[in-house]
């Protein structure tokens, strides 16, 4: 009985033992493919710098469709679709203009107007302005101190935040609903210092929202670059009476008709059982978005290059989606999801990527404790590749409306210390993406589908 029990023992250890050399054996296959034979590079390359920046409903958004169509199809996907969706049409207009008036002194700072704003009037906005740093400050000084200024709001990142994802979570709210909060107490418009850790004179964008305001009460938002903002802050201080000069010409369009581009392998054994990988292919307008998100959709089509280059066939239907509106709507993603409904389809697992090209460190994984622990596993496969980082919390914007009995959704989690140098700003451009940096994180996302597909989920 004792000798079986040994034979017993020995014989699931040697298969586990097989079963580890040849995951080891594969994710070698999977870096060096992805550092030597990888297209990612190149396709951002044509993206970033010969399409441009992608806004939804824009000329370069409809061109990303098309271009990263043909590139799927020329990868050999079963086949490559493209999902109608109804997007946003938000267009920027002429350059805007700003200024500190100190009694007779104009001190240009550089603005941008955020998505979704309106226009100021034709000739601008001229006001008193109140700094504030939270909506509580705000509120606190009552509609008779607001009424007929422009509200600054200046409460910046927290520098003393390790991961820089949270130092945002700590100040976006100003920009996305500062319109809002200050139009209900009369304010004329709103100036947000750009969501930024460093200083520098490149205003941010993003997306903003006035909620159930009435549209009459709709007031213009702009965001001001750190240094504009530190130096607004300094001059108010001495003179608390000065002026703020802007204009913005921004408009709201009808929605119109886009895409999510979607290519597809269909599984050998499990073909009813559908893996997501994608990222976003819409871009703010100020740049060409080579970090946000270009990056997150050149990886995502990588990862099937490298399973095409070693003729690796995934059990469970793999699926690239790129999805359209991430930034000012998530109409894409919800596109999907609703799709995927109609057509009773079975998602097991989904990994976003949309946290820029940089070195990637691990995943944010949203899961029950037993996935969690089968993927925190497998971290002695991926320490080798310095990847390291396996947590809960949030994975992606995109995959967030995805639901399935019971789904894994896992995000992309590079080094995030320089990233909001470059977020939904005019210097998020190819020339800021180091390319090992970039092919490595597709390696990552390539060994983690396979491991998904080749172990199922719990």
């Amino acid at each position: 009985m004792k000798k079986k029990l040994f034979l017993s023992l020995l014989f699931v250890n040697s298969v586990a033992l097989f079963a580890q050399n040849k995951d080891e054996q594969f994710f070698k296959e999977i870096y060096n493919s992805a550092l030597t034979k990888s297209q990612c590079y190149s396709w951002l390359d044509h993206l970033s710098n010969d399409v441009g920046s992608r806004l939804s409903g824009s000329v370069g958004a409809e061109k990303a469709v098309q271009y990263t169509k043909s590139q799927m199809e020329a990868l050999g996907f079963d086949k490559v679709f493209l999902q109608e969706v109804m997007v946003p049409h938000w267009v920027r207009g002429e350059k805007e203009t700003a200024y500190i008036q100190d009694n007779k002194t104009k001190i240009k700072v550089p603005i941008c107007a955020l998505g979704g704003s309106v226009a100021t009037p034709k000739n601008g906005i001229t006001a008193e302005v109140i700094e504030v740093h939270s909506f509580e400050e705000m509120k606190a000084l009552g509609t008779d101190k607001i009424k007929g200024k422009i509200i600054f709001y200046n409460r910046p990142m927290n520098d003393g935040a390790i991961e820089a994802f949270d130092a945002y979570s700590g100040a976006v709210d100003q920009r996305y609903a500062g319109a809002k909060e200050a139009a209900n107490l009369g304010a004329v418009g709103t100036i947000v210092r750009s969501m930024n850790l460093r200083l520098d004179d490149y205003p941010h964008a993003g997306g903003q929202s006035y909620g159930d305001i009435p549209k009459e009460k709709y007031i213009p938002t702009a965001a001001i670059s750190t240094n504009g903002a530190e130096l607004l802050s300094k001059t108010l201080k001495s003179n608390p009476n000065l002026k703020f000069y802007f204009k913005q010409s921004c408009q709201q369009l009808e929605d119109a008709l886009s895409y999510n581009v979607v290519g597809e392998i269909r599984g050998t054994e499990h073909p009813e059982n559908i893996m997501v990988v994608g990222g976003h292919l819409d871009s703010w307008d100020l740049a060409d978005g080579s970090h946000d998100d270009g990056a997150g959709v050149v990886q995502s089509m990588e990862v099937i290059n490298i399973f095409k280059n070693l003729k690796y066939k995934p059990k469970n239907t793999l699926r690239v989606v790129l999805f359209m509106n991430e930034e000012n709507g998530l109409r894409g993603g919800k596109k999907y999801e609703e799709l995927s409904l109609v057509n009773k389809e079975n998602h097991i697992f989904a990994l976003e990527s949309d946290e820029g090209g940089f070195t990637p460190r691990g995943f944010s994984l949203e899961c029950d404790d037993s996935n969690f622990s089968k993927i925190t596993n497998w971290k002695a496969l991926f320490e080798p590749y310095l990847i390291h980082s396996f947590i809960k919390g949030h994975t992606g914007s995109d995959i967030g409306p995805l639901t399935g009995k019971k789904i894994v959704k896992a995000g992309l989690k590079p080094d995030s210390q320089r990233y909001f140098d470059y977020h939904h700003a005019a210097n998020d451009k190819f020339d800021a993406i180091n390319k090992r940096e970039l092919e490595l994180g597709a390696g990552t996302m390539a060994a983690l589908i396979y491991m998904m597909d080749q172990n199922g989920i719990e």
